[in-house]
């Protein structure tokens, strides 16, 4: 001991030392070694701000690693996905898109072009919107197709790998209770717009679970730069409830609820709580419902679109593109519209958007029939329905009721030679259509087999093919095989883009692209404006013929049903003001800011286009004025 004492008196001239030297030895204080309140590291930091201020600040920003304390704290919560990560996670995440750049250089792009597109713009997105907005509006022709189909499908697919800044808010099933709570943590005081998705049918790549929010981010893009929404306005939303992708539940890297999905009431619970919340705060919001699995789509719109400004697009919008499109062929054929109720139309696939199109369509034969109720049935009577089980018939099992008013009777089936599940080549060949519409999300379904049974049955001059099925790959067929198997006369529409199709001797065969964004933004835009309390058959169906009045007569008889996206925003105005005209002869229109119900109602044709025109943003920068708070 004394060893170590002459020693210690040498090599420490501190003044502590030589205190510990003075005082007797007890062996507490070689055994015992001193604490220390905190690292510089880990002391608490206080913070002046909160929210997304937090999230755009790279000093205090943890991303998804804030805990759900520090979530609520911060008034965090919502603003990211709701699965907590730890920082290893994130830099498991960070290393994966790093080494994909080791990937490129030694073997070539691993990203598709379209993809590492959609990084570029989104970096940019988040630097700068307005300069984001500019770009996107004036190239909408080869960016749309980057920033929404379908180039958003593989962005929902890698969306947990690809996350890098919140934009949007998360309600999830482990927020029951504080969505009302949770709603103010967005900082915008109005929001015009909100696309929510549940992420359990997207596009038809199936449930995506939380990676959905993907689909209300790109919808709201083309809000912005079709419709002139102001993008400090719109708020995509994700709701929350789990997946039943197993691949998604197993895999490290997934950022949402690592459950199945919420099922019945429970079910229920969790998105009238979101509606609740979103209409509390923001009363005159407008919600389209986006990517919900069919069981829950129909349900959901009636139990809301009667109480709130809301819609489905896949159901609605889809409906209308669609009858667009239709009324547009019969034109092509050199026929009045007032002829759609006699066409033929066999439809592949019964989901949420085939029976949404179906419902909508006959709903127009029977109006041009006069709405009675021998109008409804000789309309119904014009479509027969395909799904993976074959013809749908009333002697089907466990038929969805939406899809029942549309089941053949044994009567109308059996002196064709069909039966309960007939196949779709057995149904072209014994109905001989007119239109052959797919919405099936099967590609490839009107395979060789199918296109020739169209080609050598129907009587109609100029058939029409709708492969409207998104992303491109579940498109039924391409163009090519459209003209090179039923021939050049046909007119062809996809959900997607394709090009068009060289003919030869100087002919074009015409690739319509029939997407939603034809309508959805001017249904969105076209209810602001007119303030209307809820959105009616109506106004869904002015839109649809709007659209189909667009194009000109020598367009249409070349086999162009459809715009070119150039003119979206163009045809996008059209459409919003026809939405208004019909809002304020149905007596729902309540004004919108300065301009109350009374002054639009005495507004002509013209006065309502150069209104809807002068209400829509515009990307240039403003003059920026600093107040001190």
């Amino acid at each position: 001991m004394a060893i170590f004492l002459r020693s210690l008196r040498r090599s420490s001239p501190f003044a502590a030392v030589r205190q510990l030297l003075r005082r007797p030895y007890t062996g507490e204080e070689v055994t015992q070694a001193r604490e220390f309140t905190t690292c510089e590291g880990s002391r608490p930091s206080l913070i002046h701000k909160r929210s997304l201020d937090i999230l755009h600040d790279p000093w205090f920003n943890k991303g998804t690693a804030f805990s759900m304390t520090e979530r609520d704290r911060l008034d965090l919560r919502g603003l990211l996905p709701p699965n907590v990560v730890s920082s290893q996670q994130q830099i498991d995440r960070f290393m994966v898109d790093l080494k994909r750049f080791e990937v490129n250089a030694r073997d070539g792009m691993s990203d598709t072009i379209a993809l590492a597109k959609w990084r570029v713009l989104n970096r940019l997105h988040d630097r700068n919107e307005v300069m984001y907005y500019k770009i996107l509006i004036n190239n909408i022709e080869e960016y749309a197709p980057i920033v929404y189909t379908p180039t958003v499908g593989l962005v929902c697919q890698k969306y947990s790998g690809l996350y890098r800044r919140p934009r949007g808010m998360y309600f999830s099933a482990a927020d029951r209770g504080e969505m009302m709570s949770m709603v103010y943590n967005w900082p915008a005081d109005q929001v015009d717009m909100i696309v929510v998705t549940d992420g359990s049918r997207i596009l038809g790549l199936g449930d995506l679970g939380v990676q959905g929010i993907g689909i209300a981010i790109g919808k709201l893009d083309l809000y912005v730069s079709a419709a002139g929404i102001n993008p400090q306005r719109v708020l995509p939303v994700m709701i929350d409830v789990g997946t039943n992708n197993d691949n998604l539940l197993k895999d490290p890297l997934y950022l949402g609820l690592e459950q199945h999905r919420l099922e019945g009431e429970e079910y229920l619970s969790v998105i009238d709580e979101f509606m609740e919340a979103v209409f509390t705060r923001w009363p005159n919001v407008i919600v389209q419902f986006e990517d919900f699995q069919t069981k829950w789509a129909f349900p959901l719109l009636q139990r809301y679109r009667n109480t709130y400004r809301m819609f489905n697009d896949d159901v609605q919008g889809t409906a209308g593109v669609a009858i667009a499109g239709l009324l547009g062929a019969v034109r092509a054929q050199g026929r009045p519209m007032l002829d759609f109720p006699k066409q033929k139309i066999v439809v592949a696939g019964a989901g949420s958007a085939g029976i949404g199109v179906v419902d909508a369509a006959s709903k127009t034969m029977a109006r041009m029939l006069g709405n009675t109720e021998s109008a409804f049935q000789s309309a119904r009577s014009q479509f027969w329905i395909v799904d993976a089980s074959g013809l749908i018939t009333e002697s089907r099992a466990n038929i969805d009721p939406a899809v029942v008013p549309f089941s053949r009777k044994q009567k109308d089936v059996g002196h064709l030679g069909l039966s309960e599940g007939s196949s779709l080549v057995e149904v072209v060949k014994k109905v001989k259509p007119d239109v052959l519409l797919g919405l099936s999300a099967v590609g490839g379904l009107f395979s060789k087999e199918v296109l020739e049974a169209l080609r050598d049955s129907t009587t109609c001059s100029r058939p029409a093919i709708f492969a409207m099925s998104n992303p491109t790959k579940n498109a039924e067929c391409t163009p090519e095989e459209a003209f090179s198997i039923v021939g050049e006369n046909v007119i062809f529409a996809s959900g997607s883009p394709f090009h068009d199709v060289n003919l030869g001797d100087g002919k074009i065969g015409h690739s319509n692209q029939g997407n939603n964004m034809y309508l959805f933004p001017g249904i969105g835009l076209g209810t602001l404006l007119s303030g209307a309390r809820v959105i009616s058959d109506g106004m869904l169906q002015a839109a649809a013929e709007c659209l189909a009045a667009y194009m000109k007569d020598e367009e249409v008889h070349e086999g162009v049903i459809y715009p070119p996206i150039s003119r979206i925003r163009d045809i996008t105005k059209e459409v919003a003001a026809a939405v208004v005209r019909e809002a304020v002869k149905e007596d729902l229109a309540e004004g919108y800011r300065d301009m109350d119900p009374r002054e639009l109602e005495r507004l002509n044709e013209e006065e309502i286009i150069e209104y809807v025109q002068s209400n829509m943003w515009s990307p240039e920068y403003p003059t920026l004025v600093y107040k001190q708070d």
